[in-house]
């Protein structure tokens, strides 16, 4: 019979992480194991986490599921794993992540309760110790947070720490644009199109994970070229749409310009007087910036770079 529930962690390279967050799978609560699959797409030009995904299964209350994406991005590691995916129910968690033992139980309960198609739960982010400068802007960045009750809610985040009706999706094993397979964002485009659709999200502020922030990425060039491109999204999305959305491409570019002229500001006078919490201001003005300059030769490229290990799926984490 076939599991109700597939667990999806997409890894490149990161077999500590990944250990840390399949073994957070492996003892929740609430939950029946025969319900239960886990799928680890290892997004690697050579099947290296295969090996540790073997030993993990040994430990494992439920079948594991090994899937090599050799193909490198992050839409290609979410498409080879939906494609075998075989549950109903589709939990994502990112494999930087931890999940709570009351993780799924929780998702489960918001997604019957209110008959949700999506549901989303909060991320705490931690940084470790030694990151002293910028802390509690970097810590924000990572984290998402969200309703103190659970119920439904207009908006979408990413992937991370979600649970998806597979039968809601459009192409239930190829759902995510190949089109943002470097870039990212492929998520939002699925859950914008979903919206569109009628499908209804739902919070579950029970369904917390921990979010392990790669050491590379904890630094202000990281994330300030990330809200550079979280910018960039809402503009590039009416842009993608058939026929292009041009009068919304316009609305957001004018957002954009007020925000690069306010926060712009407020940022250039923080940082003359060295204000601690600088770092959030410098954010908003780099989204700001990003809605301007949206696409073509300002894309950044996040994901599929040869020496740099995948990045976990996107999620809004801040308004935009």
């Amino acid at each position: 019979m076939a599991p109700r529930i597939s667990l999806i962690i997409p890894t490149q390279r990161r077999p500590e992480p990944l250990a840390r967050a399949a073994r957070s799978t492996f003892v929740q609560a609430g939950v029946a194991w025969s319900d239960i699959e886990l799928v680890v797409v290892d997004n690697d030009a050579v099947p290296s986490a295969k090996i540790l995904v073997e030993r993990l299964a040994v430990e494992a209350p439920f079948p594991v599921v090994y899937v090599h994406e050799p193909q490198a991005g992050v839409a290609s590691a979410r498409n080879a794993a939906m494609a075998r995916a075989r549950g109903e129910l589709i939990a994502f968690l990112d494999d930087d992540e931890e999940a709570s033992p009351g993780w799924l139980e929780a998702l489960l309960e918001v997604h019957v309760r209110f008959d949700a198609d999506v549901v989303f739960g909060p991320v705490r982010a931690r940084a470790p110790g030694h990151v002293v400068e910028h802390r509690a802007y970097i810590e924000r960045f990572f984290s998402r947070g969200g309703p103190e009750v659970a119920g439904p809610i207009n908006l979408y985040y990413g992937c991370g720490d979600s649970l998806i009706r597979k039968a809601i999706l459009p192409d239930p094993q190829h759902p995510f644009s190949m089109a943002r397979n470097h870039r990212g964002g492929e998520d939002d485009m699925l859950f914008g199109q979903l919206s569109a659709l009628g499908a209804r999200f739902a919070w579950a502020p029970q369904a917390w994970v921990w979010e392990d922030p790669a050491p590379e990425r904890l630094n202000l060039d990281y994330t300030l070229r990330r809200a550079f491109a979280y910018g960039q999204g809402p503009v590039a999305q009416c842009a993608a749409q058939t026929p292009p959305n041009w009068p919304g491409v316009a609305r957001w570019t004018l957002i954009g310009a007020a925000q690069v002229v306010v926060y712009g500001v407020a940022a250039l006078i923080q940082m003359l007087l060295r204000r601690p919490d600088r770092a959030f201001m410098m954010d908003r003005a780099m989204r700001g910036l990003g809605k301007i300059f949206w696409g073509g030769p300002f894309t950044i490229q996040f994901y599929g770079l040869p020496a740099t290990p995948a990045a976990p799926p996107e999620r809004r984490r801040a308004p935009i």
